[in-house]
């Protein structure tokens, strides 16, 4: 049991838009520092092969520590591990913008990456504290998706501009103002953390095993296409990674007080979400390399006009996640969105296949691109909708971190998957036609695998249901005596936060 502190009196929207605003400074970090990565190397003394590692170094670390990061939102308090991950975030960003050779820029990248992955699981076990499950967390989920989606076509856009207005260090010192206006303002709108009333042990054994297991995974999938499958930072700390990862199965097979508690391990909907995840964001989030390939390497885009490229496929993202994704999943419920969502992914690409070639132009891809932004936009939120159903808060960190941990990895496998696709058989120098002819492969393998994803979200994920009690911020909004299901319907009231039976599809 634990005694829980007065819940902030902040306005809801508030304090969704300071949530919002830590997703989008992680995810803008993502992008924002490609096109500044030539001016960096430059000025830095990067050689050719070691300035991939200013963005490894974040990649790895954000990658292997989200699920510590998770299980330190359900410990410590989901509001003090986001503070801490906003002055390690912003500061990092802050040593960043002042590095003045490589070694400091890749460690500062590394401690960003390292405030990412605190970030990330609390501020969405923030939204499940603060948001009662059903429409309202929907309708949170649908604006935090946005954020995402805005924040990677702010990065594509805003590097290439700072970049060249300003220099390299704006892409990272950009991130310091906006993390001191979260900092300053995350006390005043934020609950308070619950008060333990006992001691509980945090699978020290199991936090380092995950951490290093999943960090050596990522960094094989990210260095294996470049380093070859067969060297050790490719192939060599995969296999290391696996073995990691398997150690860390059987210290939680005999720990008492697991780091991933097998309530969730069993979880039906959060392994379905989990896997889910992972097969979108190896498709999806692959689609973005194959596209900026086809306009700056067949059709001579420069970096920022292929970044203006991509500027309709996020205004569609985003207005689908705000606009669309309430009023879908509250009609049709987290299953029936996704597998709409995730079928017109399917069509996009197929739409994004057909409308590529040697003298083609952009226009005669902008239905694929339009169709594919909207889809996503509608597709992404109910994932992390599915994964914080029924889950009880005290393992929502958790929960949270599981699906992260699926999307960052899904989509380093995806990309390597499917760039493998696209370039196999070319030679050092292909011609436009052997590109289009690969890219296309990508993209008719990219939608077959996403239609198999939303085959397994319709199989596997349950239907709309009544889940567990909602927490105490649920309990002090107006119609906190009744129990909200998946789609966002109103149940009977019930009290003393028992869970509730969920049927079987």
């Amino acid at each position: 049991m634990s005694r829980t502190r007065r819940l902030s009196p902040a306005p809801p929207a508030a304090v969704l838009a300071l949530l919002s605003l830590a997703q989008f400074m992680t995810a803008i970090d993502f992008d924002i520092v490609f096109v500044a990565l030539p001016e960096i190397g430059r000025r830095l003394g990067f050689s050719e092969r070691s300035l991939q590692t200013v963005v490894s170094a974040y990649t790895v670390v954000f990658g292997g520590c989200l699920l510590l990061g998770g299980r330190a939102a359900d410990r410590l308090g989901a509001r003090r591990v986001f503070l801490t991950g906003t002055v390690l975030f912003g500061g990092s960003s802050l040593v960043a913008g002042l590095a003045t050779g490589p070694a400091m820029l890749v460690a500062a990248r590394a401690a960003q990456g390292l405030g990412a992955a605190l970030l990330t699981p609390s501020t969405l076990k923030l939204i499940t504290t603060h948001f009662a499950e059903g429409a309202p967390r929907n309708r949170a989920m649908s604006v935090w998706g946005a954020a995402g989606a805005s924040g990677a076509a702010v990065g594509a856009l805003g590097g290439g501009v700072l970049t060249s207005a300003v220099g390299w260090e704006a892409v990272f010192l950009v991130n310091v103002p906006l993390m001191a206006v979260a900092l300053a303002a995350a006390p005043v709108l934020l609950a308070g953390d619950p008060v333990p009333s006992g001691t509980r042990g945090f699978d020290l054994p199991g936090a380092l095993l995950v951490t290093a297991g999943a960090a050596s995974v990522v960094s094989g999938l990210v260095s294996g296409p470049g380093s070859g499958w067969t060297s050790a930072p490719g192939g060599g700390a995969l296999l290391v990674g696996l073995v990691l990862l398997g150690a860390f199965v059987l210290v939680e097979a005999r720990t008492r007080d697991p780091l991933v508690p097998r309530r969730i391990i069993t979880d039906r909907n959060v392994l379905a979400a989990v896997v889910v995840v992972f097969v979108f964001m190896g498709t999806v989030g692959t689609l973005y390399y194959l596209f900026t390939t086809y306009l700056q390497d067949v059709l001579g885009y420069s970096p920022l006009a292929a970044g203006l490229a991509f500027l309709p496929l996020s205004l569609c993202s985003v207005a689908a996640s705000v606009v669309l994704v309430p009023f879908v999943l509250g009609r049709l419920g987290i299953r029936g969105t996704l597998v709409v969502g995730m079928t017109g992914v399917a069509l996009s690409m197929v739409a994004m296949a057909l409308g590529m070639s040697v003298g083609a132009t952009y226009w005669a891809t902008l239905p694929a691109v339009l169709v594919w932004g909207t889809f996503a936009g509608l597709s992404f939120p109910p994932l992390f909708v599915a994964v914080s159903t029924g889950v009880p808060a005290a393992q929502q960190g958790v929960a949270a971190a599981l699906a992260s941990t699926s999307q960052y990895i899904g989509s380093a496998v995806g990309l390597a998957a499917l760039v493998a696709v696209a370039t196999t058989g070319r030679g050092p120098a292909p011609d436009p036609a052997t590109v289009v002819s690969g890219l296309r492969a990508a993209a008719w393998s990219a939608a077959a695998v996403t239609l198999v994803g939303a085959g397994l979200a319709a199989v596997i994920l349950r239907g709309p249901a009544r889940t567990p009690g909602m927490s105490d911020a649920a309990r002090r909004s107006p119609g906190a005596g009744q129990a909200h299901d998946a789609t966002g319907n109103a149940g009977p009231p019930r009290g003393g936060g028992s869970a509730a039976r969920r049927p079987r599809t």
